[in-house]
């Protein structure tokens, strides 16, 4: 609604509570959450610019301003330093599927990747390109939700990305339908009651400009920076299904 506004680009940092019945190492059911949305010019790699500009920054920053401190949790959990480029690396979903393939892992090339697989090519990607942090982009359009950009070049594929660190995901990005028409169709295919989503829909019908955004929990880039085996550890209360107290 702020981009149908007018506003260019909007952010926020705040607490997110989720109800989710996740019980892993990487899963809270509140986090801080940073949430980006921007004006798309011509492509939505304008997106992707600036998550690959904004993570190398805080990376730098990190390793910069926080020496003592990332000492202080190496010495208790000790990891090796985070590798990356200052140019962020990306690649599209099907270079992905065929680096797996290519080390004996059988994806779907119209699937999604599982935990498992993404660890894997998050080995081969820093083993290859020599960096942990990078960009899968171009995603199986039937993957993605209901709101996700089709490519106009093939609907078999969406205007989407993901991010990783340590081949693990932090991000979940993508151009946004912006056109109500075209929001209905997608929910109605995508079995959804266009009902239960109309004040979302509506807020599209005086025009919007092409845009995109995305969301990233920041406790879990914390845990993956620092090489840490559980996002817990990077939550003064940690929140999840079976702890509400203290």
């Amino acid at each position: 609604m702020s981009i149908c506004g007018d506003f260019g680009r909007v952010f926020e940092i705040g607490p997110v509570f989720r109800a989710e019945d996740s019980y892993t190492h990487r899963h809270l059911c509140e986090f801080t959450g940073l949430d980006v949305e921007m004006e798309i010019n011509k492509h939505y790699s304008e997106v992707m610019d600036i998550v690959g500009r904004l993570f190398v920054t805080i990376f730098d920053k990190l390793n910069e301003k926080c020496k003592k401190e990332l000492e202080a949790v190496g010495k208790q959990y000790p990891f090796e330093p985070l590798k990356y480029n200052k140019d962020t690396l990306r690649l599209k979903f099907e270079e992905g599927v065929q680096m797996l393939k290519e080390a004996g892992v059988e994806i779907d090339p119209l699937g999604d990747l599982n935990t498992e697989s993404e660890r894997k090519l998050g080995q081969l990607v820093s083993e290859k390109y020599g960096t942990d942090f990078y960009i899968l982009h171009y995603y199986p359009s039937n993957v993605r939700p209901f709101y996700t950009m089709i490519s106009h070049e093939n609907p078999l594929y969406s205007n989407s990305f993901d991010v990783f660190i340590r081949g693990e995901e932090i991000i979940s990005g993508a151009q946004r339908v912006h056109v109500p028409e075209v929001l209905e169709e997608r929910a109605q295919a995508c079995g959804i009651d266009v009902k239960t989503i109309s004040t979302y829909i509506d807020s599209f019908r005086y025009g919007a400009p092409p845009h995109g955004g995305f969301g990233v929990g920041l406790e879990r880039v914390i845990m993956l920076f620092c090489g840490l085996n559980n996002i817990r550890k990077t939550s003064l209360y940690p929140r999840d299904p079976l702890r509400i107290a203290p």
